[in-house]
């Protein structure tokens, strides 16, 4: 039974029994202290928690989930897996554990033929909490469970909560007994490798007041609506029904295992430690490819890192398997495209902008890995030079958190050195890091409370605030909710910042790519509140964030609320010109260039869009002349609302990784522009004025930004442009249209005298170098010379003079020290004959002692050397200093 399947049995056996099937939420975490959905009950929490009203009181969902905490173990195990999909059933104060342990055994065991799973019920086992007598009654006297495979269990494993204050709750687990050959017998107390836990049903009954730990928390009592909540591992089912051994032999992991194995000419089940690599580029493949779906970019913070991690480590492993070939990434994600898709048709339909964002993070990361290496070579060449076995946790932690280099990576390469790694040293650094992460995580929590009066002032307002902007710039309200400090409070005096909810409003809050309105809320005992931000932190909410100018604001009041009109007519043109542009560039570049974010401003815009490398300018003024060709012809901008399916069949855009309902807003521009948009745009194309481009640029990896105003600032643009030209025009006495190739020879002019300006200066630094020769001096019998030369000297001049002098005193032992300052910091160079350094005098050790008269460091090689400081003013005690050490030799 394949993956697909099984999720929709799942599915349907409760839609059947009255649940509402609720489709996956992003991987994104609406909750503002998760950065990805880790669990399959997460979009359900402000259901459970009274925040927020219930679509209905019972629901079912097939879930992803993505956790790393355990990365490092991906692959290593055989149930450890970065991605995986959460099938369960919830109960929001209708049915409880009467109802929910029988439609668990029943979808279990009922035949495949039949609709179910086809579980034989003696292979079955149950575990109950210590003192959840209730619980194994249902399942020996209701579903009729021997009380011999009905298992007791502590808090540790039998006892749920979310880790805060709230619900919690007993579960029961159903374990499936695999056989004596996966080991032994006595139930999932004795062995969970042979009794496979299957379905974890939480019986939510008790409201927690405080939690501490996992085992130690405080019962206030009772909940007064009792919850359902059950999960079960899609994946580890599809194992069970399709007779593997471990997650990554199911269908939808093992055709992006097989593929991995036969473009890196590799064999699973051969060698272990080429297991482990295909099992990480399996897993690793198929959750990059499903968060990049949900608009995760790769990054260097946040979700983005934890993405960026993700495919850098499926890269790597790829080449520990031989396959170093770029492309070998886009290959193995249209495999996992394939493999999901019937899930997630969405995956199909965005195959090319998926591609394009992975292609990109591999070709960045094989870059990186070229200069990794380099940093590495030096790392190497350090340690062996002070004789140390180890290479530095520091060394090995700087790698790994500034270069992107992976730790086994770091590893592999230093044993092939002769050389051994502080990992130690790493670790310590590196749980320091993730410590700190922690300690930020934490402190940005907003806690339960925030939510809570979040979801109170979403009450208040009736379940959902009217947005009536689209219509109106102006109207009357009623203000339902205040905020200071964000504490609900029923007053606030003048010159206090608040945060006010009305049943109603014109405001636009900040969302897609749009920025907010502008404005004042005057309420009717003449208080004013000046409005100069709008959010919409839950679904339906609308919180105007703004200072009381005069008066007091009071809840219940009535109120005006009109937004700026002007600022609102700027962003409206923006937004439609982004809408336009996007039509210009796919048309252009194709389907693959589909929009990553946007900010529409008043008078300027910025869009960001996918796409494997650089616009060209020919290709940006194309676009730019199309729109304005099109704006020009004034077509009629409508906007209305339809079905997602219908949308999708009239050719209407959705931005790329944004999850929509069943009904969507569809916008259109004549028929040059079609998109899913929720925000405000003008009446007419001709309203636009005029759309110019500034130009382009990466923004990450797969990811461009174009950046273009709109309207009148598009005009003073041209003027300020036309003003520039017509001065440069009059000051070179040529034409508007000579401009270009005049400035061009300029410039080209212009470098060639820069050029022949640095072969003077660098022939007259060379000059010296036999005068330098001739008067070296007998330091100890060794040649010394000790020269500064002149300010401005760039570093590779110095390094010619020194290796020239050098030569010239090669028949001797001698030692030469050229230092300047090419720009604020001083450089030093040492260059030392054989003769010198079979006295024991090094280069490297000589620019060390240099170096740090300076302030500063640097290294090289026996016979060549280069560093630096910080202090030009202690030049003259450097070159003392490195005498002294010549001398002392």
């Amino acid at each position: 039974m394949e993956s697909a399947e099984v999720a929709r049995r799942f599915l349907t056996f409760f839609e059947e029994r009255g649940h509402t099937v609720v489709p996956s939420a992003s991987l994104v975490a609406e909750d503002p202290t998760l950065l990805l959905v880790p669990a399959g009950m997460v979009p359900f929490k402000p259901y459970f928690l009274g925040q927020r009203t219930p679509p209905s009181p019972r629901m079912t969902s097939a879930q992803k989930c993505v956790r790393t905490p355990d990365i490092d173990e991906v692959g290593k195990t055989t149930r450890h897996a970065t991605f995986f999909q959460m099938l369960g059933n919830f109960s929001i104060g209708d049915y409880f554990k009467e109802d929910a342990v029988p439609f668990a055994w029943e979808l279990l065991t009922r035949s495949e033929a039949d609709g179910g799973f086809g579980f034989p019920e003696e292979r079955l086992w149950v575990t109950v909490y210590l003192d959840d007598d209730e619980a194994a009654d249902l399942w020996h006297r209701k579903v009729g469970v021997p009380t011999e495979r009905i298992q007791r269990r502590g808090l540790a494993d039998n006892y749920w909560h979310m880790g805060v204050p709230g619900p919690g709750g007993p579960c029961s687990e159903i374990y499936y007994d695999r056989g004596p050959e996966y080991g032994r017998e006595g139930g999932p107390v004795v062995d969970e490798d042979r009794y496979l836990e299957v379905w974890n049903l939480v019986f939510m009954q008790e409201q927690l007041s405080a939690v501490r730990t996992k085992v130690d928390f405080d019962i206030s009592g009772p909940l007064p609506a009792k919850n359902i909540d059950t999960g079960m591992g899609l994946e580890r089912m599809a194992a069970i029904l399709q007779g593997v051994d471990n997650i990554y032999e199911t269908d939808t992991l093992w055709k992006v295992l097989d593929r991995a194995a036969e473009l890196t000419h590799s064999k699973y089940g051969r060698d272990r430690r080429a297991d482990v690599s295909l099992r990480v580029i399996a897993d690793h493949v198929r959750a990059g490819t499903m968060m990049v779906a949900d608009g995760i970019m790769p990054g260097n913070e946040g979700r983005g890192y934890v993405l960026r991690r993700i495919l850098r480590r499926a890269i790597r492993n790829l080449r520990l398997l031989g396959g170093e070939d770029a492309g070998l990434m886009h290959d193995l994600t249209a495999v996992a495209v394939g493999a999901m898709g019937e899930q997630y048709p969405d995956l199909v339909r965005t195959a090319a902008n998926i591609h394009t964002v992975i292609d990109a993070e591999e070709e960045r990361f094989l870059q990186t890995l070229r200069t990794g290496t380099a940093i590495f070579d030096a790392a190497v060449e350090e340690t062996k030079r002070s004789g140390r076995p180890t290479l530095a946790g520091t060394q090995a932690f700087t790698l790994h958190d500034t270069y992107g280099f992976p730790i086994d990576l770091t590893l592999e390469m230093a044993s092939e050195q002769g050389l051994t790694v502080d990992e130690d040293g790493f670790r310590r650094l590196l749980n320091e890091q993730r410590q700190r992460a922690k300690a930020d995580a934490a402190a940005k929590k907003t806690g339960n409370l925030d939510v809570s009066v979040l979801g109170d002032l979403l009450d208040l307002s009736g379940g959902s605030v009217d947005f009536t902007g689209y219509n109106d710039v102006s109207g009357e309200a009623r203000l339902v909710g205040l905020l200071v400090d964000g504490v609900s409070v029923p007053a606030a005096g003048a010159g206090t910042e608040v945060e006010v909810v009305l049943d109603r409003t014109p405001f636009y809050a900040e969302g897609g790519g749009q920025l907010a309105d502008h404005g004042l809320i005057r309420l009717g005992n003449g208080a004013e509140i000046e409005v100069h931000d709008v959010q919409a932190p839950l679904s339906g909410l609308i919180v105007h964030r703004g200072r009381v100018r005069s008066g007091e604001a009071q809840t219940g009041d009535a109120a005006f609320a009109e937004i700026d009109v002007e600022r609102r007519r700027a962003i409206s043109r923006s937004h439609t010109a982004t809408h336009m542009v996007h039509a210009g560039f796919r048309r252009a570049l194709g389907e693959s260039a589909a929009q990553a974010g946007s900010e529409n401003s008043p008078g300027r815009f910025r869009f960001d869009f996918t796409s494997t490398g650089p616009v060209s300018p020919t290709m940006l003024r194309d676009v730019e002349d199309e729109v304005n060709e099109v704006l020009v012809n004034d077509l009629d901008v409508r906007a209305f609302h339809t079905s997602i399916d219908e949308a999708r069949a009239m050719g209407a855009l959705a931005l790329f990784g944004e999850k929509y309902g069943d009904e969507v807003r569809v916008v259109e521009v004549g028929d040059y522009s079609r998109e899913l948009c929720g925000g405000t745009h003008v009446a007419r194309s001709g309203q636009l004025g005029l759309v110019k481009v500034l130009g382009e640029s990466s923004i990450g990896a797969g990811v461009r930004r174009v950046e273009a105003l709109v309207g009148i600032d598009a005009f003073r643009f041209l003027a300020r442009e036309s003003v520039l030209v017509a001065q440069l025009t009059e000051q070179l006495k040529i034409r508007k249209e000579e401009l270009p190739e005049r400035v061009s020879g300029i410039v080209g002019r212009l470098r060639e005298a820069e050029k022949e300006l640095e072969r003077l200066r660098s022939s007259q630094v060379l000059a010296v170098a036999g005068s330098l020769a001739d008067g070296a001096a007998d330091v100890g019998g060794v040649a010394y010379v000790g020269h500064r030369a002149p300010d401005g000297t760039g570093a590779d001049d110095l390094r010619r003079l020194a290796v020239d002098v050098r030569g010239r005193l090669a028949a001797r032992p001698a030692v030469v020290m050229v230092t300047g300052v090419p720009k604020d910091r001083p450089v030093v160079v040492v260059a030392v004959t054989e003769g010198a350094r079979e006295r024991g005098l090094k280069a490297g050790a000589l620019v060390g002692v240099a170096a740090k008269t300076l302030g500063g460091g640097g290294g090289g090689k026996d016979d060549l050397a280069q560093g630096g400081g910080a202090n030009p003013a202690a030049i003259g005690d450097a070159l003392a200093a490195v005498e002294r050490a010549v001398g002392s030799a």
